[in-house]
């Protein structure tokens, strides 16, 4: 049996630096609310490492019935939190697991989105232009999309009950946030703003769009 891999506090606080810091150099927050947005992705970020490396709540809570389940798996091992492989029987290295490697893929793409999405914004605020291109000529919100892409990404490698009751609360967050948003650049652009978003989804592509770049109204 393996040793128990938690209360590891200073991994807790060194992993969550440096996905802060690198979901930082991505977003770049400069207004109240991008930091209200990025201090709240921040908080996911430090429940979801406390979990991993300091103190395993969910697998004490649900150590009964993981116990009586899954007799043969040590779960105060670090491998036995990748939750998802240990319950679908993939148990040889979770690490490269189904259920991790998509993670990874989806925790990429968000990033890739947030970095991609910041800098078409930032030359748009330096013209006092409308954004509306590269991930915004799918999205009205990719950057929002990336936080959400990322945090769910990370469920799917290590989801915690703390990180699942987060999640949904945090996605609410963003959307009351982009409409916020929204109101402000009717205000600024009006009946461009108004034509922009009658043709480009709020947070989830269209699927014409998508492959062939069409234009459509979604939510």
């Amino acid at each position: 049996m393996e040793s128990p891999s938690y209360g590891l506090w200073t991994l807790v606080a060194i992993n969550s630096a440096i996905f802060i810091l690198f979901g930082y150099s991505f977003f770049k927050p400069q207004t109240k609310r991008d930091w209200r947005s990025f201090g709240a992705f921040s908080a996911f970020l430090v429940a979801l490492f406390t979990e991993m490396y300091g103190f395993p709540l969910t697998i004490y809570f649900l150590s009964g019935w993981l116990q009586s389940n899954y007799p043969e798996v040590d779960w105060l091992s670090h491998d036995a939190g990748h939750l998802p492989e240990m319950l679908f029987g993939w148990r040889a290295f979770p690490h490269l697991g189904p259920f991790h490697l998509l993670s990874m893929v989806i925790i990429g793409a968000g990033f890739l989105l947030l970095s991609a999405a910041w800098r078409v914004l930032y030359q748009a605020q330096r013209k006092g232009t409308l954004a509306k291109t590269g991930p915004y000529a799918y999205v009205r919100h990719p950057q929002y999309v990336g936080f959400i892409l990322v945090m769910l990404g990370f469920l799917f490698q290590w989801p915690t009950l703390l990180t699942l009751l987060m999640f949904p609360v945090l996605v609410w967050m963003y959307v009351r946030l982009a409409r916020h948003e929204e109101q402000e650049a009717i205000a600024a652009f009006g009946i461009e703003y108004d034509a922009y978003a009658e043709r480009v989804p709020g947070f989830i592509p269209g699927f014409r769009r998508l492959t062939l770049g069409h234009e459509g109204r979604g939510p």
